[in-house]
């Protein structure tokens, strides 16, 4: 276990509290805004504070300490850059495996998200549902995904103001307690409820992990290579769980769509304790909060964070969460398009995991089981994206020396955070047209063409979600949580609602059509990040949320 107390440095504190001035503020760590503790004189209310803050307050510098996450080391920093990105494969992974070509053929998909479609058959056969001329088999899917969308709007902010810990706890909780019914349901519509709130919770944890991560890494620079570790590891869950989920159906345990739930319940309790030890919490005002409780407690003073006295309301903040990413997803056409641009993304991705079985099923005669090998191609095409993703950062790097803006001299350009997704989207479009066409013949093309293209499509896919997420985290900064829960509140019903067109539009249109209509879609939203590589200054000076958003 990694030490994180410093109890040198708290006697310290309760000496200088001690010893010192009866009220002011004191400095601990980097940030002033949420590293600050502020000492009342005894005859006066926290109430009465808000109303005179700054009044006959004097300031005094400490020490930092290594309460401040900021100053962790860079080892312990990536060891929970890792632990959590691996929460999130796991949970995508197992959502998947809930979610695959079982159902059809059994079960649901993402590991929870992706691995259902490995059991639909089975599910269709025992609950007798139809899936023609409506798929109504994909409804546990949608209600998983449209669940991971409307949730987490709710819950998520919450965690900035109780801390990331007691998110995880509830989120991870809630998520365990939702696969229970799912794995022991009598009827579908008890798998499509469940799923919807076992979505929810799985889609919130994960979103969580994103604002972890940026609490302790310090700066856009340092935040890269973890963000681009986060971003693999949401592909990496999604294309895991479909071969998951076709190994237990090929293993044949008892009814093999139930094994699905079972194993993830197996899996995610087992795991319990090894998040409990690694895991920290890392929200700075949260963290000092408990140092300011601890000092109360023992020095009998009025001793309150900056946060706690400045902090609106849990009402007031839910209504800013809930709205303010709403009219930013109607106002900013930067935020807009955006959207439209990685929801497409994402949605293929989803519609790919019930296409792919119907090709190499009908044109190679492929069993559940290998059509799960076949899928993990857009993992190594996402994994070639991380490979490349230093280049990027190394453009990002040196566009500060080409920055000569007056409010933001020598600082890096936000747009440079789109020069690889250029290629990329085009790579992305271009993995469509060629997985459509590589799978016409009816098996007479090698099974491997088809499968480079669904290896390309996953390359640009990552190329596509680090630029947007970087993009937008630097362009909106304070914003930056409520331009992402808008393009992920996007992201997540488009990969509700795409797959549900995914038979009829490759029976009809065939495969080779399909995916060139797929592919120029694909085409026109490229224009995205090209438009904002070139306007991109011009964009933020004309939007008042953008300029607004902007830290000193």
């Amino acid at each position: 276990m990694i030490h994180h107390g410093n109890q040198a440095a708290m006697r310290k504190l309760l000496s200088f509290w001690k010893d010192n001035s009866s009220h002011y503020v004191t400095g601990l760590g980097h940030s002033s805004i949420d590293c600050c503790i502020v000492t009342l004189p005894r005859h006066q209310t926290t109430k009465k504070l808000k109303s005179t803050t700054g009044t006959g307050q004097t300031i005094q510098k400490i020490p930092e300490t290594n309460y401040c996450r900021f100053n962790w080391s860079k080892t312990y920093k990536w060891v929970l850059t890792i632990t959590t990105c691996f929460m999130s494969v796991q949970r995508l992974s197992l959502t998947w495996l809930a979610n695959t070509h079982c159902i059809h053929r059994a079960v649901l998909v993402a590991i929870p998200a992706g691995s259902y479609s490995g059991g639909q058959l089975h599910v269709a056969n025992q609950f007798h549902v139809k899936n023609k001329p409506f798929p109504n088999l994909q409804w546990a899917t949608m209600s998983f995904q449209l669940g991971a969308a409307f949730i987490p709007p709710i819950f998520v902010p919450l965690s900035e103001s109780w801390g990331r810990m007691p998110g995880y706890g509830v989120g991870y909780t809630t998520y365990i307690i939702c696969l229970f019914p799912s794995a022991f349901a009598r009827n579908f519509a008890t798998l499509v409820v469940t799923r919807c709130f076992g979505g929810g919770a799985a889609a919130s944890t994960i979103n969580i992990i994103g604002g972890s991560i940026s609490d302790f890494w310090r700066g856009s620079v340092a935040r890269s290579r973890p963000m681009s570790l986060y971003v693999f590891s949401n592909v990496v869950g999604v294309a895991i769980g479909p071969f998951v989920g076709g190994s237990l159906q090929r293993i044949h345990i008892g009814t093999s769509w139930r094994w699905i739930f079972y194993v993830q319940i197996i899996w995610a309790v087992a795991l319990i304790p090894f998040f409990y030890l690694i895991l920290y919490e890392t929200r700075g005002d949260v963290i000092l909060g408990k140092r300011a409780k601890r000092l109360r407690q023992q020095t009998g003073r009025p001793i309150y964070t900056k946060s706690e006295l400045e902090m609106p309301s849990a009402w007031e903040r839910l209504k800013v969460s809930t709205t303010r990413p709403t009219r930013m997803l109607v106002t900013e056409p930067v935020v807009t398009f955006f959207t439209l641009w990685l929801s497409f993304a994402w949605g293929i991705l989803f519609l790919f995991f019930n296409s792919v079985y119907l090709t190499f099923h009908e044109n190679y005669k492929w069993g559940v089981f290998n059509v799960g090998l076949d899928e993990l191609s857009i993992l190594v095409g996402a994994f070639i994206g991380v490979v490349f993703n230093p280049i990027q950062d190394a453009m990002y790097r040196q566009s500060a020396k080409k920055n000569t803006q007056t409010d933001t001299p020598g600082k890096p350009i936000p747009e440079s955070r789109l020069y690889t997704s250029i290629p990329g989207s085009l790579l992305f479009a271009s993995g469509l047209f060629w997985y459509g066409w590589g799978s016409v013949g009816h098996g007479s093309v090698h099974w491997i063409v088809p499968t480079l293209g669904i290896g390309c499509t996953g390359a640009g896919i990552f190329s596509i979600l680090m630029a947007g997420i970087n993009f937008l985290t630097d362009a909106y900064e304070r914003y930056a949580a409520s331009a992402l829960s808008a393009t992920s509140l996007g992201r997540n019903i488009m990969s509700g609602l795409l797959p549900l067109s995914s038979t009829a539009l490759f029976t009809h249109l065939g495969f080779g059509w399909a995916g060139t209509l797929l592919g120029f879609i694909g085409v026109a939203l490229s224009v995205v990040p090209v438009v904002l590589v070139l306007k991109g200054p011009e964009i933020r000076q004309r939007s008042p949320v953008m300029r607004e958003s902007t830290f000193d």
